[in-house]
Parts: C-alpha cells; sequence; structure tokens
C-alpha cells in the first residue's frame, strides 16, 4: 500500500480552479479500487491519498494523470507500507 502526499505548490485559488478535473482523477481510482482514501490537509496546504497499488511505478503512473501534476500544482510524495494491523473492514484491500 501506498501514502501518496500532496503538497501545493500554487495559491489556494490557483488550485481550485483544477478542483473538478481532480476529482474525476480521483473518482476514476476508486472506480478501478485503488484509491481507498483521499482527502485534504488540514491546514489546507495539500491532501493525502491512499493506494492500493501493485508497485510504486504503478503509483508514478497514476500520478501522471492527475490534473494537479500536469498543471504543476503539487508536489507529490510516495511512502510505501505494508500493513501489520488493520481493521478487518480494510483486509480485502490488503490481501489483493
Amino acid at each position: 500500500m501506498f501514502i501518496i502526499s500532496l503538497t501545493y505548490k500554487m495559491a489556494i485559488e490557483n488550485v481550485e480552479h483544477h478542483i473538478p478535473e481532480h476529482n474525476s482523477f480521483l473518482q476514476k481510482h476508486y472506480n478501478l479500487g485503488v484509491f481507498i482514501a483521499s482527502g485534504r490537509k488540514e491546514p489546507r496546504t495539500g491532501g493525502i491519498i491512499i493506494c492500493n497499488a501493485p508497485s510504486r511505478n504503478k503509483v508514478e503512473q497514476i500520478i501522471r494523470e492527475d490534473p494537479f501534476y500536469i498543471h504543476q500544482i503539487a508536489d507529490y510524495d510516495i511512502t510505501e507500507f505494508i500493513p501489520s494491523k488493520y481493521n478487518e473492514n480494510f483486509k480485502i484491500f490488503i490481501e489483493d
């Protein structure tokens, strides 16, 4: 699994302009079963995506589709982790 941490590089006004496209990108990957959770940071300096992808290369490929990446709105930090404890409701994601 991966945690993708986005940090905005532009003023929030520029970010908001691209949110509808970004939300479509997110929904595509929720529909594919790759994204598990996402949301903005507080304070509003970026966002977090929890992702169940087979490899870091796949995560990087997915990120390149994000309008925030395409329009250079955010920087991305990817952290891979292997869940050792989890709520049973997440088991389906971990065992894929």
